[in-house]
C-alpha cells in the first residue's frame, strides 16, 4: 500500500507524443537526449525512487528531522538515500558540462524530478532548492563564484537554498530588513533572520550555500533596494576546501502540517556581528536575479504538484481494487471498490487530471530547452514567451489538482483514509504546501492576468489559446466518434478561454478590480483548457498508434479512454469558469471590512 512504481510508460509517450524528444534532441546542446538515452535514464532513475526513496516516505512522516543544539538530523536512512543520488549522478543531469553536469535537457531532468517527489517529496524538495542555486550563480554569479561554489553544487555534493521570507515579509518583499554592510575585503556582514527556509540546516551534506535578499544601507525603498548573496554555511578556502564555521545558525525547525521529513529552519544570520556574504551582480538587482531561481521553482513546484496527485492516484486505485464493499452490478456478494461508478469516476478524475498535468508540464520544460537552444533568434523568442506564460498556469493549475486529487484519494480510502494508518491521509497533508510556497496561488493568478496578459497586448496568450483551437480543428479531420467527441469539447473550451482573454484584454487599462477579481478562475481555465489541448494531442496519438497496429495497445485504448473522459467531465468547466472571469468585481469588493463580521 505505500509503495510507489514510476509512471514510466506515460513518461515516455509525453517525452514522444507531447514533448517530441527525437526533435529535441537534434538541437544544438541536446544532442545527448536520443529516445533510447531518455529511456534508459527514466527506467533508472524509476528503480531508485521506488527503491530507495520511496520506502523513506512515511517513516520520515512519522519521525520528522529533528533539531538540538543548532544541528540539525535527518530522518533516518535519508542522508544514505541522499548519498546514493549524488553518486549516481542525479543532480547533475541537466546542468552544464563546464562544471560537471551532464549537459542534458530540463525536459529529462523535470521527468526524474516528478519522480523523486511521488517517491517522497520531502526528501525531493533538497535537491529541488539546489537547481535553483545553480541556475541563479550560473546566470548572474562571477567567474570566481562560479569555479568556488559551482562544481560542487551540480553534484549535489553541497546543496543551496533561496532565503527570501521574514517574520514581517512574505509574499511582499518590499519589506524585508536583512542587512548588508560592505567591508573593507569588500565582503559584506549579513544580519537579520529569515524564515521557512526549506532545508536551510541539515546533515545531508557538509556545506550549505544560501542565496539571501538583503538591503545595503544606502539601499533605496521597496523592492528596488534588494541585493542577493551567496553566504556559505562553511566559508570556503582558495584551494576549495572548507574554512571556519560562518556567522549563522538554525534558530528553531517549523511544526508543519506535511512534509515532516523536510527540515524548514528559522535562520538567524550575524549573532557574532554578521555574516560574510559574498555579492551576486551588482548591488539593488537582487530581487531580478532571484526570479532566476524562482521561475525554475515554480516549475517545479507544478511538478511537484502532479507527482503528489501520481502517488495517491497509486495508493487510492491499489485500495480500490483490494477493498471489498458493497454490492455492484454483475458482482456476487462484496464487490471490489472500483466495481462502483461513483469510485470509477474518481479514479478517472485523479488519472486524466494527473496524466494531463504531467503533460503539460513536461511540454513546458521542453519550451524552456528551446527557448535556450533553438538556433533560431525568433523561434527561441516565442519559446521563452510562451514559458513566461505557462509558468504561473502549471504551477497555480498542477498544485491545486495535487492537493484536490490526494483529497480525492482520501475519499476514495473512506474512513481508512482519514486515519493515518493508510498513509492517504499525509498525501493530503504534503501537498497543501505547494499551493502557497514560491509564490502563492493567487500571485501565480494575478501574475498571469497582469504581467502576461500585458508584456505584449496578450498576443502571447492569445497565439496559446490559437493553439489549442488549432489542435480541436485537427482532431475533427480524424475519423471516429471518441475524436469527434474531444474535438467539440476542446473546441468549446477554447472558445470560453478566448472570450475570457478578450474580455480581460479590454479592461486589463481601465479596471484593475475586475480584471484581479476574475484572476484564479482564469488562471483555472486556462490550466484546464490547455490540460485538454494535451490530452487531445495524445488522443490523435493513440488513435494513430492504434490503427497502426502498434504493440502498447492496451495502453494506447486506455490513454483514448482517459482523453475522452477528461473531455466529457473536465473540459465542460471551461464555461462556467469563464461566466466567473467576467462577473467582475461588484460582490467581491461590495462589502466593507466591518461587514465581513456582520
Amino acid at each position: 500500500m505505500f509503495g510507489y512504481t514510476a509512471p514510466i510508460r506515460d513518461m515516455r509517450f509525453v517525452m514522444r507524443e507531447i514533448v517530441d524528444i527525437e526533435g529535441l534532441s537534434q538541437l544544438p546542446g541536446c544532442d545527448a537526449a536520443t529516445p533510447d538515452t531518455v529511456d534508459a535514464i527514466l527506467e533508472e532513475a524509476g528503480k531508485l525512487a521506488g527503491g530507495v526513496i520511496a520506502p523513506l516516505n512515511r517513516t520520515g512522516d512519522q519521525t520528522g528531522s529533528k533539531v538540538e543544539n543548532g544541528v540539525v538530523r535527518t530522518p533516518e536512512g535519508w542522508r544514505e538515500a541522499y548519498r546514493q543520488f549524488v553518486d549516481g549522478g542525479w543532480n547533475s543531469i541537466p546542468f552544464e558540462p563546464e562544471f560537471g553536469g551532464q549537459g542534458l535537457p530540463i525536459t529529462v531532468a523535470s521527468a526524474c524530478a516528478e519522480m523523486w517527489n511521488s517517491a517522497n517529496m520531502a526528501w525531493g524538495l533538497c535537491p529541488l532548492l539546489t537547481i535553483g542555486a545553480v541556475e541563479a550563480l550560473t546566470a548572474h554569479g562571477s567567474d570566481a563564484q562560479k569555479q568556488t561554489y559551482l562544481e560542487k553544487l551540480v553534484s549535489g555534493e553541497w546543496t543551496g537554498t533561496m532565503c527570501l521570507t521574514e517574520p514581517q515579509a512574505g509574499s511582499d518583499l518590499a519589506l524585508l530588513r536583512t542587512k548588508a554592510v560592505k567591508q573593507d575585503d569588500g565582503t559584506y556582514a549579513i544580519t537579520g533572520t529569515k524564515i521557512f527556509i526549506t532545508y536551510g540546516e541539515h546533515d545531508l551534506t557538509e556545506n550549505i550555500v544560501h542565496l539571501v535578499l538583503a538591503r545595503t544601507p544606502d539601499a533605496p525603498a521597496g523592492v528596488k533596494g534588494i541585493s542577493l548573496f551567496i553566504v556559505p554555511k562553511f566559508l570556503v578556502n582558495a584551494d576549495g576546501t572548507l574554512g571556519q564555521r560562518n556567522d549563522l545558525r538554525c534558530a528553531s525547525l517549523e511544526h508543519k502540517l506535511g512534509i515532516h521529513g523536510s527540515p524548514t529552519a528559522v535562520m538567524q544570520f550575524g549573532d557574532g556581528g554578521g555574516a560574510t556574504g559574498y555579492l551576486i551582480g551588482e548591488e539593488n538587482r537582487g530581487l531580478q536575479y532571484m526570479f532566476t531561481m524562482m521561475n525554475n521553482a515554480r516549475l517545479n513546484v507544478g511538478i511537484q504538484g502532479y507527482a503528489i496527485a501520481e502517488r495517491a492516484y497509486q495508493q487510492a486505485l491499489a485500495y480500490a481494487q483490494e477493498r471489498r464493499q458493497g454490492r455492484a452490478a454483475g458482482a456476487e456478494g462484496a464487490a471490489p471498490l472500483i466495481m462502483h461508478p461513483d469510485v470509477r469516476r474518481n479514479l478517472m478524475l485523479m488519472k486524466s487530471q494527473t496524466e494531463a498535468a504531467r503533460a503539460l508540464g513536461l511540454y513546458t520544460a521542453a519550451m524552456i530547452d528551446r527557448a535556450r537552444h533553438t538556433e533560431d533568434a525568433d523561434a527561441r523568442r516565442q519559446a521563452q514567451r510562451r514559458v513566461e506564460v505557462m509558468i504561473p498556469i502549471v504551477k497555480g493549475w498542477s498544485t491545486d489538482l495535487g492537493f484536490e486529487l490526494a483529497s480525492t484519494g482520501v475519499q476514495i480510502h473512506g474512513g481508512m483514509g482519514y486515519v493515518e494508518e493508510t498513509g492517504a491521509a499525509q498525501h493530503l497533508r504534503d501537498a497543501r504546501i505547494c499551493l502557497i510556497y514560491e509564490g502563492t496561488n493567487g500571485i501565480q493568478a494575478m501574475d498571469l492576468v497582469g504581467r502576461k496578459l500585458s508584456m505584449d497586448n496578450g498576443q502571447s496568450i492569445k497565439a496559446l489559446v490559437a493553439e489549442m483551437g488549432a489542435a480541436a480543428d485537427a482532431l475533427k479531420a480524424v475519423e471516429g466518434d471518441d475524436a469527434a467527441t474531444i474535438a467539440a469539447a476542446l473546441a468549446e473550451a477554447v472558445a470560453a478561454a478566448d472570450d475570457a482573454t478578450d474580455w480581460l484584454i479590454a479592461r486589463a487599462g481601465s479596471d484593475a478590480q475586475s480584471v484581479l477579481s476574475g484572476a484564479t478562475a482564469y488562471a483555472r481555465l486556462m490550466g484546464t483548457v490547455a490540460g485538454g489541448w494535451m490530452m487531445a494531442i495524445s488522443a490523435a496519438a493513440a488513435i494513430r498508434g492504434l490503427s497502426e497496429g502498434a504493440d502498447d495497445a492496451a495502453f494506447l485504448e486506455a490513454k483514448l479512454i482517459t482523453a475522452r473522459f477528461y473531455a466529457e467531465q473536465v473540459l465542460p468547466l471551461a464555461a462556467g469558469l469563464a461566466r466567473t472571469v467576467k462577473a467582475g468585481s461588484a460582490s467581491i469588493m461590495a462589502l466593507s471590512p466591518e461587514q465581513f463580521a456582520a
